[in-house]
C-alpha cells in the first residue's frame, strides 16, 4: 500500500496546476491532503469524484483556513473527522481512516510561529493528540501530515539560526520526542540519514531553488509494525506548493 501526504497550500490553487492529474499518476492507494483552505462543496468536482477513490475531507470553521482531505481506493470502516475536543475541532486540523488492523490520521499541526498564544494552541494540540493516540494501542497507527516542526539539526538547512524560530524551538521538539517516546517512528529517518532532504521553502526568499529547506512533513508508524514498512520518500520534483509530497509504502 503506498501512501502520500502533502500540504497544498489550498485546494483552489492547487486545482490550477493539474493536482487532479498528478494525484491519478502518484499510483496512490491513499493521498492526504493539508492546508485545504475550503469545505467539501469548495473543492472542484473532478476532483471529488476520482474514479477508483473514496473522498472524505474536514474543514475549519472560519472560511478559507486549515483543513485535511483524503482519497482511499479502499473503502475504510469508518471515517472520523473529530477528536472529541471542539477547540480543536472547529479548526479542521485532523481526519482519520480506521480500516480494522490499522489507523490511517491525517493531522495539519497548528503553526505557532504567528503569537504565543498561538505557539501554545501548538503545542497543546501535540499534547492532547499524543493522548488520543493512546486509544489505538495495538494496531498499526500511521500518523501523516504537516507537523510544522524540524525535530532534529539535519531536518533543517539552518538550524543554529533558527532554535529561536517556531517551528525548531526546542519546547516544539521535544513534542516530537513525546510521540517518540509512546512507541512511534519517523519512517524517513528509519530509512534515510540524508542530511538535504526537506519538504517546506519559504516562497519569500525563493528557498527552493537553493534547497534552503526545512522537513516538517512526516510519517510517523507505530514501532511494533515497523516490519510492514517497505520505503519511505520525500518527493521533492513535485511542484506547485511552498511543501512537496512525501510517501511510504507499508505491508
Amino acid at each position: 500500500m503506498r501512501i502520500v501526504s502533502w500540504n497544498v497550500n489550498g485546494i483552489r490553487a492547487i486545482c490550477k496546476k493539474d493536482f487532479a492529474s498528478w494525484l491519478k499518476s502518484s499510483n496512490a492507494d491513499v493521498v492526504c491532503i493539508q492546508e485545504t483552505k475550503a469545505d467539501e462543496l469548495q473543492f472542484p468536482k473532478n476532483v471529488r469524484e476520482i474514479n477508483g477513490y473514496n473522498f472524505y475531507c474536514s474543514s475549519a470553521v472560519r472560511k478559507g483556513y486549515s483543513g485535511v482531505a483524503v482519497w482511499s481506493k479502499v473503502k475504510p470502516k469508518s471515517v472520523h473527522t473529530s477528536i472529541k475536543n471542539e477547540i480543536f475541532d472547529r479548526e479542521g486540523r485532523v481526519i482519520y481512516l480506521d480500516f480494522g488492523d490499522f489507523v490511517v490520521f491525517n493531522v495539519y499541526f497548528p503553526n505557532g510561529g504567528t503569537s504565543q498564544a498561538r505557539l501554545e494552541y501548538k503545542l497543546d494540540f501535540y499534547d492532547y493528540l499524543i493522548e488520543y493516540l493512546k486509544r489505538f494501542k495495538g494496531k498499526t497507527v500511521i500518523v501523516g501530515g504537516d507537523y510544522n516542526t524540524a525535530h532534529f539539526p539535519i531536518d533543517l538547512a539552518k538550524p543554529k539560526e533558527n532554535e529561536k524560530v517556531s517551528g525548531f524551538m526546542l519546547k516544539e521538539r521535544e513534542k516530537l520526542d513525546d510521540i517518540v517516546s509512546m512507541g512511534f517512528v519517523d519512517t524517513f529517518r528509519c530509512l534515510n540519514n540524508d542530511s538535504n532532504s526537506y519538504t517546506w521553502w519559504d516562497y519569500k526568499t525563493f528557498a527552493r531553488s537553493r534547497n534552503i529547506g526545512w522537513r516538517i512533513d512526516y510519517f510517523f508508524i507505530s514501532k511494533h509494525s515497523l516490519k510492514h514498512l517497505q520505503s519511505a520518500d520525500v518527493e521533492s520534483s513535485v511542484l506547485g506548493s511552498d511543501h512537496c509530497p512525501i510517501s511510504i509504502a507499508v505491508f
